[in-house]
């Protein structure tokens, strides 16, 4: 079990069992409280990506670099929904807190497993304007034409692709 896994019920605070019962589809392995029932689920949790097309700036598109990350790596602006929101108005809020950026069109990319990070990704083209002012959590941005984007194997790298297939263009994927 991964150090991040749930290993206590949150609902008695016993210890969790693996234990494997037969579902609909068949015999299924999951985490649960053999005191009161309680389970872990452990399904995917959906996350928000922007393609962010800034309108005011020639239709470039904007990734950015977490304060995290390596100096060469940008990526999409990405965040989780809230209760209450739909995914349209929850990426829109993320360009927003992210970026400064007012989003005038949000449309479906598509939508994406993230295996290694047991996440769904719901991927958005939104078009956007304004002045750009990153939040703390993202250390600097970049502008791209479409031609010169390079998109990643992985995740959000796909919905890039996926987005500039879309828009006539091929893509080209790093290190190529």
């Amino acid at each position: 079990m991964a150090a991040y896994e749930t290993r206590f019920c949150t609902h008695c605070a016993q210890a969790l069992a693996w234990v494997t019962e037969a579902e609909d589809g068949g015999p299924t392995t999951r985490l649960r409280c053999t005191a009161c029932g309680w389970t872990h689920w452990n399904n995917p949790t959906p996350v928000l990506a922007a393609i962010v097309q800034c309108t005011d700036r020639d239709g470039q598109v904007l990734l950015a670099r977490n304060a995290a990350w390596p100096q060469r790596m940008f990526a999409l602006i990405t965040g989780f929904m809230e209760a209450g929101e739909s995914p349209q108005e929850g990426v829109a809020r993320e360009v927003r807190e992210e970026t400064s950026l007012v989003a005038d069109a949000v449309r479906l990319v598509g939508v994406y497993d993230f295996k290694r990070m047991n996440q769904v990704i719901i991927a958005y083209h939104v078009e956007a304007r304004g002045d750009i002012v990153l939040s703390p959590e993202l250390a600097e941005y970049k502008l791209f034409d479409l031609p010169d984007l390079r998109c990643w194997p992985a995740g959000t790298g796909q919905a890039l692709a996926d987005w500039l297939r879309s828009r006539g263009h091929e893509p080209r994927m790093l290190g190529s």
